[in-house]
Order: C-alpha cells, then sequence, then structure tokens
C-alpha cells in the first residue's frame, strides 16, 4: 500500500455497453488506452448497471446505494435528492479536492454539488462552463447538427475537432490538473457525454467504421420485430430494425465516438501533459459507463432493456504498483455500479458509511477473495406498463420476470452471451429457474408494490418509477 494518499481519476463514460472493448474481443473497434489500463490493472468481465438508465445509475455511483435503497427505480427527472453519504462527499471530508468535468451526473438541482468542490459542466445537454458559448454559434452547436438525442441516425460532427464535447471535457480536465492544489490529494471525475447519442464522432473516427464496417446486431429467436419493419417509427423509438445503410452508419457513429474517447483518455493520461510521471504513479484510474446501449440487438436500441447489451458495462481499474495488485487480471466476479464508491474509499484508506450497499472489489483486485457463495445481482427498471422488468444475474446466468404478465426468461450466459435463446420453457432447466425465482421473491417480497402476495411473484402490479422516500431527508 502506498505511503501517501492516493489520487483518484474516476472516468465516466455514458452508454458503454460492456462488449465494445478490444479486451473484449471487439472485431473492429479500437480501444488501446482501455485496453492498456485493463492490462496493466484489472478488469470485471460481468459490470451491471443496477438500473440501466442514466438518472438512477447514477444516483447509485454517487452513494453507493442499490435503486431501492435510494428510491429511483426508473427514470423520472426532477426529482429532489438527500443521500445519506456521497464519494465525493466522503473524500472530501477526508482532504481531497473533488472535482467533476464533462458530464453532469443529471441529478437535480442541477447545481447541486453533493460533495464536489468543483463541477464544471461540459456535455451536450447544458451550455458549456469553461468557455462560454462557441464562437459565432448563437445556438448550442450539441443541437444544430439536427440529430435526435436518443437516436440511431448519425452523422460525423459539423465543427472542428477541438470543439467536440469529448476534446473539451479533457481540456477542463487537464485544466484542473495545471492548476490544482499540490498538497493535497484530488478526486477528479472525468464524466464524458458520448457515447450516448446524437451519434457524431469527428470525422476520422466516422470515417473509420464505415471504412471498416461493423458487425451485425444479435437477434434472439425470441424476439419480435418491430411493426412495418420499423419504418415510420420515431428516430429515438427503442424497436428497431437496423439493416444497411441505417445499421452502418449507426454502429460506425457510436464505435466512433467511443474510438474517439478512447484516444483522448491518452490525451489526458500523456506523461508528456499535465499529469507528471510522479503524480501518475500515485494516482488509481477507474473507468465505468452509467449503462449500455442496446445498438439493434433483438430488434432494440437505447438502454433500460435487461439484456447484455443494456446492462452490463465496462469496469476497469489500475492501481500504482505499490498496492501490489496482480497485473491484468480478469475478474469473473458480478460487480456493479454501487461497489465504486467502497472500493475508492478503501483504497483511499476512508471508512465507508452504513448506508452503502455496495461491496468493497479490492479483495477481488489483490486476488485475496474468500470462497464464499456466488454473489447475484438484482437489476430493475420502471418504464411504461408492458416495459417493466426484473431481472437476477450471477454472471453466468440470466432470469427475467416481467410485473405486467409474468413474462419470464432464462439466458445461460456462459454458453449463449448474446441472450439468443431463452430457455425458460425447456424442462431441463425448470430447477434453477426456480431457485433464481426464488431468490426475487426475496428480493420484491417488502417491496410497497405489491409484486408478492403470498410468497408468489403477482404479475398486474402498478409499477412506480419512484419508491415513496425518493426524495426523504436522511438524518
Amino acid at each position: 500500500m502506498p505511503t501517501e494518499k492516493p489520487n483518484f481519476i474516476l472516468i465516466i463514460s455514458d452508454q458503454h455497453r460492456g462488449d465494445c472493448l478490444g479486451i473484449e474481443g471487439h472485431p473492429v473497434l479500437l480501444t488501446p488506452t482501455l485496453d492498456h489500463l485493463a492490462a496493466s490493472g484489472g478488469s470485471f468481465a460481468h459490470a451491471y448497471s443496477t438500473c440501466p438508465v442514466c438518472i438512477p445509475a447514477r444516483r447509485s455511483l454517487l452513494s453507493g446505494q442499490f435503486p431501492s435503497t435510494h428510491g429511483m427505480v426508473g427514470m423520472e427527472d426532477n426529482i429532489p435528492w438527500y443521500p445519506p453519504a456521497t464519494l465525493p462527499g466522503e473524500l472530501r471530508k477526508a482532504g481531497y479536492q473533488t472535482v467533476l468535468v464533462g458530464r453532469d451526473m443529471h441529478q437535480s438541482p442541477r447545481r447541486k454539488r453533493f460533495g464536489f468542490d468543483q463541477m464544471v459542466h461540459t456535455g451536450d445537454v447544458h451550455p458549456d462552463d469553461v468557455t462560454g458559448p462557441l464562437p459565432g454559434h448563437g445556438e448550442n452547436p450539441s443541437w444544430s447538427h439536427g440529430l435526435d438525442a436518443n437516436g440511431w441516425t448519425a452523422r460525423p460532427w459539423h465543427l472542428a475537432d477541438d470543439l467536440h464535447p469529448s476534446y473539451r471535457t479533457v481540456d477542463a480536465a487537464l485544466h484542473f490538473l495545471s492548476r490544482r492544489d499540490p498538497e493535497c490529494p484530488f478526486f477528479l471525475v472525468v464524466s464524458f457525454a458520448a457515447p450516448h447519442p446524437p451519434l457524431y464522432p469527428p470525422a476520422f473516427y466516422f470515417d473509420r467504421y464505415l471504412r471498416t464496417g461493423v458487425p451485425k446486431p444479435l437477434l434472439g429467436t425470441w424476439e419480435t420485430a418491430p411493426a412495418h419493419g420499423g419504418l415510420g417509427a420515431a428516430p429515438d423509438s427503442h424497436a428497431v430494425n437496423l439493416q444497411g445503410e441505417a445499421l452502418l452508419s449507426c454502429r460506425a457513429g457510436y464505435y466512433g465516438l467511443i474510438n474517439h474517447i478512447d484516444d483522448q483518455i491518452h490525451r489526458l493520461l500523456n506523461p508528456h501533459g499535465e499529469l507528471d510521471d510522479k503524480t501518475r504513479s500515485n494516482t488509481v484510474i477507474l473507468y465505468t459507463s452509467d449503462h449500455g446501449e442496446m445498438l439493434g440487438d433483438h430488434h432494440l436500441f437505447r438502454k433500460s432493456a435487461p439484456y447484455e447489451g443494456a446492462s452490463r458495462i465496462p469496469l476497469i481499474l489500475q492501481a500504482p504498483p505499490s498496492f501490489g495488485f496482480p497485473r491484468g487480471a480478469r475478474l469473473e466476479t458480478p460487480a456493479c455500479l454501487e461497489d465504486v464508491m467502497p472500493t475508492i474509499l478503501a483504497l483511499a484508506g476512508v471508512p465507508c458509511p452504513e448506508s452503502v450497499d455496495g461491496r468493497n472489489l479490492v479483495p477481488d483486485l489483490s486476488g485475496s477473495l474468500p470462497e464464499s457463495s456466488p454473489r447475484i445481482l438484482h437489476l430493475e427498471m420502471a418504464r411504461e406498463p408492458g416495459q417493466s422488468w426484473h431481472a437476477l444475474t450471477n454472471g453466468q446466468r440470466k432470469y427475467i420476470w416481467r410485473p405486467s404478465d409474468g413474462r419470464e426468461q432464462f439466458f445461460d450466459l456462459a454458453s449463449d452471451p448474446g441472450e439468443l435463446t431463452d430457455l425458460s420453457g425447456k424442462a431441463e432447466y425448470q430447477e434453477p429457474l426456480r431457485r433464481f425465482r426464488e431468490h426475487l421473491i426475496g428480493e420484491l417480497g417488502q417491496r410497497c408494490e405489491g409484486f408478492v402476495v403470498e410468497g408468489r411473484l403477482k404479475p398486474g402490479a402498478a409499477v412506480r418509477k419512484t419508491l415513496p422516500h425518493v426524495s426523504a431527508r436522511m438524518s
């Protein structure tokens, strides 16, 4: 362990699916910087967003609490939040300089700091805080291209590369590093708005994947194609049928945004820049995302689905050699966003508040995790009637239950990572399916929605995006 408190750079992207990394064996996508962080650190093969949509996922990341604990189990904006403890707040109390640059944490009110000393927003959704409006562009340039903020349409970024939000986010991070307090450790969150749509990477990155081509979507035997082949659907529709040019340009835009982020992370960590060798040698780098993206798999687009594309995310941690972690560990233990807070606090030597649900992953990273029962993660999403779900996964299998009609799905992720075959109707899988169902009954038994009645899952219960305690002030 280091003799002085380590620095932390927590890099968060928006909507980066877990299989979109070179270390995942992706056939065309280039992510050399993230691959190096994983090869010289550790990565989690089964990391998940427990509620794969922006607001609840980011609340879990900030507080270390499961959605059912902090109360946001769906997408509901402008809900005040008073967490008992936050990751930046605990580090700040321990003497850290805490700063966020880039995309905001999607909390309400937007300027509430939640423990950050400073927040510099440079994302797509809001006006820029670094230099003000871009010269010569009266309209917010993040919208003047005409693309949809949740859509599959794509084109190259329409302004100079150094005006792209991902570039400007790293500009803000380098600006902080050049002016930070050198006599205290820092916690820097670098928050990218990409690869969340609009799908507009700089032209170089867009052209690269138009040239290489893109893999086809995964289509399970169980899914249903959208009506009329998807023609006439809104650009931000969840149901899609991406083929031909639409598929090529959509995936080229998405992969291009990730490749661009990867190069910008290299710019951030470049030893010839603001992060000098001495500082870098005592800095922990952690990369993750708030949720994934279906990207046309199973005729679905956007997030908020129980399937791997939307719910599985990257989770990479590189620590200085002084921590003694094995290099290049590919960890099979299921992990989630709630684990980020207790892990960073443990590495910082800061006590973890009792309000935290997540698990400290340091034993996993150090190779000292004792034998124990397999971890099962509870994933959930409250949406419109018929689109809500609960899921359980141990990284090897996944069980899904729909509260609207009681429909179940069961996948063997070890042999079928693309979730192509639903095993819920096969006789030989009824016993493991039953065990997962019983586990979910235990998870939902005390919930206010009435999902469990007389020890059984009950379809038809009213679904709530927020639980009654969502905006309660904790003492």
